[in-house]
């Protein structure tokens, strides 16, 4: 199994540690690689598109030419992971902060989403969350993290923290407004896998 991390801008290393322990724990052999280039991104069997902040990788996506493929692998079923910034990018809509600012999504899932919802870097926190598919609960850090503000269609709710929607799956989509790969916990790196 090849492992591709967006590496334009964002949490890449921890993405690829995470993934690295998730994929020891399963029992995978494969590789986990930074894809910054058209040809890496074409050889990938997962994509995981890191937090950052979102209008910069959305215009690095454009400028390395990677936002069109992404955006067909995505339609073709391809297992993405959208954390934070990425979340934000696999929406269908932006709010008035995409559009100020001229961002452009991804569009691949049926969701809204609220890009700075929980505000600056000093109101970030943690809290214990409850994920349809675990077993036990799972640590989310979030940091100046957007909300999934509406979902429809296809969109499923996998998980809500006091009440607001902070993570959600269209097929093999996976939208997550926390960052998992900052915790010691692989169980959502483990579950993008096993789409695969």
């Amino acid at each position: 199994m090849k492992v591709g991390v967006v590496s334009v801008q964002g949490a890449v290393p921890e993405h690829i540690r995470m993934s690295q322990l998730a994929m020891e724990i399963m029992g995978l052999s494969g590789q986990i690689i930074s894809v910054r280039r058209l040809n890496d991104l074409r050889t990938v069997d997962c994509l995981i598109i890191p937090g950052g902040e979102s209008t910069t990788i959305s215009k690095l996506l454009d400028k390395f030419h990677l936002f069109e493929e992404i955006v067909d692998m995505g339609s073709r079923g391809v297992p993405i992971m959208g954390t934070c910034a990425g979340c934000v990018l696999l929406a269908k809509e932006g709010g008035e902060q995409a559009e100020r600012t001229g961002m452009r999504l991804l569009s691949l899932m049926d969701m809204a989403v609220d890009r700075n919802a929980y505000g600056r870097q000093r109101e970030s926190f943690e809290a214990e969350l409850d994920i349809k598919g675990l077993d036990a609960p799972f640590p989310g850090v979030f940091i100046r993290a957007p909300l999934i503000t509406r979902t429809w269609g296809e969109c499923q709710v996998l998980c809500r923290h006091q009440g607001e929607v902070v993570m959600a799956r269209q097929g093999d989509i996976m939208a997550i407004s926390f960052h998992p790969e900052l915790t010691g916990d692989p169980r959502l790196h483990q579950m993008l896998f096993s789409m695969v």
